[in-house]
């Protein structure tokens, strides 16, 4: 068999339609999947109600799509919009925690403010160059 024969047995918008065909199957994936987590991520429902979805998404996994999406795909983005903002909130907190202990007599922070409150006179014209420098030396040392 010629090879030829084979690129002409599949035409180029068959090669399209093949391929939107496979990424709408991988988006149709990642909403499963990201409803699935979201099921389990929702504290507003209870035990059953999150049971009842998950039947409802895996055994008619169209239906409860879209129903899921339909019934509580607001609060889907409010509960992500929540994670993003706690996820945040953790890691200030630990940037703050880190800084603050970062000092070796462990005294909480006092070099990073005393550096802070310099590095703002500095900027608003209180100090020269020369003056913020010999205070920093004199806190760090």
């Amino acid at each position: 068999m010629d090879t030829n024969m084979l690129a002409v047995d599949y035409p180029v918008l068959n090669i399209f339609w093949t391929m939107l065909e496979l990424f709408l199957w991988i988006l149709w994936f990642f909403l499963l999947f990201k409803i699935i987590t979201d099921i389990f991520r929702s504290h507003d429902l209870g035990g059953w109600a999150k049971a009842g979805w998950l039947l409802l998404v895996i055994l008619l996994p169209l239906i409860g799509v879209l129903a899921y999406v339909i019934a509580r795909g607001t609060s889907m983005s409010q509960r992500d919009a929540a994670q993003v903002q706690q996820s945040e909130a953790a890691f200030k907190a630990y940037i703050r925690d880190a800084a603050g202990t970062a000092s070796p007599e462990g005294g909480g922070g006092g070099h990073v403010d005393g550096l802070a409150k310099l590095a703002d006179l500095k900027e608003k014209g209180a100090i020269s160059e020369e003056e913020y420098q010999k205070a920093k030396d004199k806190l760090l040392t």
